[in-house]
């Protein structure tokens, strides 16, 4: 399977292959498993064919063992409980509101202690890694969109003697494969693009290090956070038109960028795609595309970026993102996202698959 290119990894990997059987995992609903010569089965340790399904699949496209779990934060939380109390854990100044409250747990709980860097400064996370043993990143910040050095910055955890997971939700496989990169353990909300549809609630990591794997088993095991039969099938099958997806919002996201940098109503636009974006430069060089999330901060107060969103007809006000219709929502109505200094008037884009004229046509109206 190493050989195909990932469009041919999504639709091959992890079918049947005897003959005669189905075309698709079918959808297996169990518990307990009868017992068997070796072992006493059960759903909480060992995965159905279903979930097997999908973690071949996502397994392929890192070139690596994937595990899945029953939502991304399930899964960031089997790497943070892996850690001995007292690890020293270095994460971003910003990201994903969700992993910022793991942290921000573990810390007053005194199981580790946290230090906060800014990710797109190496040099700032050079600094805050000695003694560490976690270095936690995201492939492009939830929401300022910033874009670490993957290879340079897992480089310097390693000499520094730690660990390093990242969040690439926001990229997915087909954009940057962070083991590539030197990283130890990818983390996906397969919730998002992976699963692409809006329905489902699925988490998932990917490792290179038999050791590492073995370890994630083990914390998936005892803590019981493997995912149903119904929500894997549905993330394999959403996986199958993942390069589709993924190029049609891609190319929305790059046009919209371009348009609404020219918008007198818009004072900035994130997107690491365009040339003038901070991260432009690291993603050109690390990443294979630069996505289709974008952060578009207004000329305005909060009330009215607000009312831009209630707005849209056809981009829906809702939180997630990665499905294959556009939302968009104001990430400093929540408190966490406000905490780290997103800006009042921030918006957070994610690009679906619709007609980019009809995207473009929406925003139009609603920034009037």
């Amino acid at each position: 399977m190493s050989t195909l290119r990932p469009e041919s990894i999504t639709v091959k990997a992890g079918r049947p292959e005897e003959p005669g059987a189905p075309l698709n995992t079918p959808i297996v609903m169990t518990a307990p498993f009868r017992h068997d010569p070796v072992d006493n089965h059960y759903a909480r340790h060992d995965v159905t064919d279903t979930v097997q399904s999908f973690q071949t699949v996502l397994g392929a496209l890192e070139d690596g063992q994937a595990l899945a779990y029953s939502s991304g934060i399930a899964a960031v939380s089997c790497v943070v409980d892996t850690l001995p109390v007292g690890t020293v854990a270095v994460v971003p100044t910003g990201q994903y509101s969700g992993t910022v409250r793991i942290f921000d747990e573990a810390e007053r709980l005194g199981r580790l202690q946290v230090r906060r860097a800014d990710i797109a400064d190496a040099a700032a996370v050079g600094a805050a890694l000695p003694g560490a043993g976690l270095l936690w990143l995201e492939t492009v910040t939830n929401p300022l969109m910033a874009v670490p050095d993957l290879p340079v910055l897992a480089a310097a955890a390693h000499r520094a003697g730690a660990i390093v997971g990242v969040d690439a939700t926001f990229s997915t496989p087909l954009v940057v494969r962070p083991l590539d990169h030197g990283v130890d353990v990818v983390m996906h909300s397969a919730t998002k693009y992976l699963s692409g549809h809006s329905d489902v609630l699925l988490g998932a990591l990917v490792t290179r290090s038999a050791a590492l794997y073995d370890t994630l088993w083990q914390r998936r095991s005892l803590a019981g956070s493997i995912p149903g039969g119904l929500e894997t099938f549905l993330a394999t099958r959403g996986l199958r038109t993942l390069a589709l997806r993924m190029e049609r919002a891609q190319a929305n996201a790059g046009e919209l960028a371009l348009r609404l940098a020219a918008h007198p109503r818009v004072t900035r636009v994130r997107y690491p795609g365009l040339p003038a974006d901070p991260g432009h430069e690291v993603a050109a060089r690390t990443h294979l595309g630069f996505g289709a999330m974008i952060g578009i901060e207004l000329d305005g107060t909060a009330e009215e970026a607000e009312a831009v969103c209630e707005r849209l007809q056809l981009i829906t006000h809702a939180t997630s993102l990665g499905g294959v219709e556009s939302l968009i929502e104001r990430r400093a109505r929540h408190e966490v996202d406000a905490s780290f200094g997103t800006p009042d008037s921030l918006l957070r884009l994610s690009v679906g698959i619709e007609h980019v004229e009809d995207l473009w046509d929406d925003l139009l109206q609603a920034l009037l």
